[in-house]
């Protein structure tokens, strides 16, 4: 029948037709699948097909649809694929590659890296712990009771709603709960962010790092103290460097001591960075309180040690020559390319 012959005419066309591109591909895809496709007509000629016939013709005209189906998934992928080698074969490989811009360590990260290293040599083991802290841990435990004064050096951001819970001021917080849970000997530095609620200014910031150490053990001394900083000064800040340490308070140490460095910048000779001194004051440190020890479990009979902690920012600044703390926290590109030989 003639209905017959019009559907193997098309069957053998669509099985005979070779796009030589993907233009003359979607030409194929409209004329054949597109939504006014010249198959689309076929099925209503099944009323002029013979009963018998019906089922037939029906059958055909699916292989029709599925031919066109089939024979356009196939070119694509060949057209696809061809395309792909064409364009391989147009590369120049002599040609030079575009430069990789590399990326710098942010000179924060590169403080912090310098003085983990230096404690790890000596033994210590790094501890971290929640930012989001609760006021035992954050005060009570380090001898900083409610009606204690010493709340006032602190400005404390804490959670809404809550008189409790708190964002930590000090990672001193990480020396409780490790002392709540480990027996010394204990050696650990405690590096960290830290928040307080201060006006942000080239000196000063509401959120800075710190790191903070603590030795715990049978016969810790002030002495023992007084060698691990100047070791770490000099490892620091260059074997030249001296130290000294003047009477503080810290409410978890006693006694307590403020510890400044020879400066490295003039070679204690005197300059604008140590306000002509020749010292720059780089941490606080003492002897952990024996109350602080009793808090968190450690019979003060028996043990003894010494706690110290620095800011990260304040050591960047030195080391760095940078005048603005706010330069830290911009992600300026400028700024911060200056550090690409920073390890």
């Amino acid at each position: 029948m003639e209905v017959f012959d019009k559907v193997n005419g098309l069957i053998a066309d669509m099985e005979n037709s070779q796009p030589a591109n993907m233009d003359e591909l979607e030409q194929f895809r409209i004329k054949y699948l597109g939504s006014k496709n010249i198959l689309k007509p076929l099925m209503g000629e099944i009323r002029n097909v013979p009963n018998e016939q019906k089922r037939d013709y029906g059958q055909l005209v699916n292989k029709a649809k599925q031919v066109a189906e089939s024979k356009y998934a196939a070119l694509k992928i060949e057209l696809e694929s061809a395309a792909e080698q064409a364009s391989a074969q147009q590369l120049d490989l002599t040609a030079p590659g575009d430069p990789l811009v590399l990326g710098a360590r942010h000179p924060i990260s590169a403080t912090w890296n310098r003085i983990v290293r230096i404690f790890e040599r000596i033994g210590f083991v790094v501890a971290e712990e929640r930012e989001i802290e609760d006021d035992w841990h954050n005060f009570t435990a380090m001898n900083t009771p409610e009606d204690h004064p010493a709340r006032d050096m602190q400005d404390t951001y804490y959670l809404k709603d809550s008189t409790s819970m708190l964002l930590r001021t000090h990672t001193s917080s990480v020396q409780a709960r490790v002392m709540k849970n480990q027996q010394p000997p204990i050696r650990i530095i405690a590096p960290g962010r830290v928040y307080r609620n201060e006006t942000i200014s080239a000196r000063a910031h509401a959120q800075f790092h710190q790191v903070e150490g603590l030795y715990i053990d049978e016969k810790v001394s002030f002495a023992d103290l007084k060698q691990t900083l100047l070791y770490f000064a000099r490892e620091m800040y260059g074997p030249q460097t001296d130290i000294r340490l003047r009477p503080s308070y810290f409410p978890f140490t006693e006694p307590s001591a403020e510890m400044d460095v020879t400066c490295f910048i003039c070679n204690a000779k005197g300059c604008n960075v140590c306000k002509y001194t020749g010292w720059v004051e780089i941490l606080g440190c003492g002897m952990v309180d024996p109350q602080v020890l009793i808090n968190c479990g450690i019979d003060p009979e028996k043990y003894s040690g010494f706690a110290f902690g620095m800011g990260i920012e304040r050591q960047a600044m030195l080391l760095y020559q940078i005048n603005d703390i706010r330069l830290l926290f911009e992600n300026d590109v400028r700024f911060l390319e200056q550090f690409k030989a920073v390890l």
